[in-house]
Parts: C-alpha cells; structure tokens; sequence
C-alpha cells in the first residue's frame, strides 16, 4: 500500500471512530449500526466491515480512541504545569474542556465506558482507561493504590455529575474539590492526619508534579511526568 492511500485509509478509519462517538452521544449505543456510522462519517457502509470485525470491535476501537485523547491532552497539561500548587486549577480547566467544549465526546465515551459493564467485549478497552491514567503518573511507577483510586474515581465522579447538570461547573467551581482530593491535608490545614495511621506503609496524597507542596511530609504523591 502507497503511503497515499495508507494516510487515506488511516484517516477513513479515524472518520469512522469518530461518527461512532457522534452516534453514541447523540442517539445512544443502540443507534450504532453500520448504516447510521456510514451515514455520520460520509463514507459506504461497506467501510464500516472492511475496517472493522463487527459492532463490538468499532466500540472497543472508539473507547481506546477515548483513552488515548485523554492521554494527549494531560501530556499537554503536565507541559503547561511548573509547580505543584498549580495541578489542581489545570486539571480543573481541563475537565470544564471535557464538560463544555468536548461534551459530545465526552458523554459518548463515558456511555461506552458504562456499557463494558454489560458487554464483556468491551471491559479490557474500559479498564485501559484506568491503565492509561496510572501508566502516566509517576513516569509508569504509579504509587499509593488508595490514593491513585480516589483521585481517578474522584474525576469520573465529577464529569458524570456535571455532564447532567442543568448549568455546567466552572474552573472556580472545580478547583477546591480537586485540590483536595489532591491535597487533603493542605486543604484541611493539616500537616498530618488527624486519626490514627492506618497499619503498613502510609502514602502522602498524590501532587501530581514530583515536588512537594505545603504541608506535606513522607514521600511526594504521584504526578504526570
């Protein structure tokens, strides 16, 4: 194959994905169907089977898609971000991105997300969400288990919440829950928990830059090197 018709076909593939993320959003996962995908990315329906084994395999390709954008846009956040205070705002900017100017893709992603629950095909490409998001904190190292869980669990939370909200959150509305699902023990004023330590290794709260912020002490939280 010519490089030609390779970037040609790479971006009909790319068409398609995205048409299934429009479907998803707008109609629902029901919706999706070879002709309705056809139709929303302007190309044959015969394109659908030759790039795709099926239904599932279009789903799974659109939700690691998702994955993959996430990536990119913390990638360029981490690059903005000089100091560790500043991770809770730019984190806050980017799910108002995903909220308002990305709300379409963003809700067909997370029906897709929800929908591994139902369709076991679907559950690797779901957890590669999760597996992403850890794999680029920490260099890949990852780190407190607790901690790492909470802040992901956290997002999710937030974008859900806001995405069926009758007016969406802004930066300022964001900020202070992330900063302390961030930082507990800065946001409380705290240097240390107030109750008693939990048995094993005690973890400090992810500061997602590798520098340590006010307030804290043992070793720095995971962040997106």
């Amino acid at each position: 194959m010519t490089d030609g018709r390779r970037i040609k076909g790479e971006r009909r593939r790319r068409a398609i994905v995205d048409a299934a993320l429009r479907v998803v959003a707008r109609e629902g996962v029901g919706a999706v169907s070879h002709r309705n995908v056809a139709r929303e990315a302007g190309v044959p329906p015969a394109s659908i089977a030759y790039y795709f084994n099926g239904i599932d395999d279009l789903l799974v390709a659109s939700l690691l898609d998702g994955c993959e954008g996430l990536v990119e846009q913390i990638t360029a956040v981490r690059e903005q971000v000089t100091d560790n205070t500043q991770w809770p705002r730019a984190i806050a900017e980017l799910l108002v991105r995903m909220i308002v100017e990305q709300r379409e893709r963003t809700i067909g992603e997370y029906e897709l997300y929800l929908l591994a629950a139902r369709r076991p095909a679907l559950r690797p490409a779901a957890r590669r969400w999760i597996d992403l998001i850890r794999g680029n904190i920490n260099n890949g190292g990852g780190g407190g288990d607790t901690v790492i869980s909470a802040f992901i669990a956290g997002m999710d939370g937030l974008l859900i919440q806001a995405l069926i909200a009758d007016e969406p959150p802004t930066v300022d509305d964001l900020e202070p829950v992330l900063r302390f699902l961030m930082h507990p023990h800065d946001y409380l004023g705290t240097s240390t928990p107030t109750r008693p330590a939990p048995r094993g290794p005690v973890r400090a709260p992810p500061d997602f830059s590798g520098t340590r912020g006010p307030g804290f002490s043992g070793d720095p939280g995971p962040d997106f090197r």
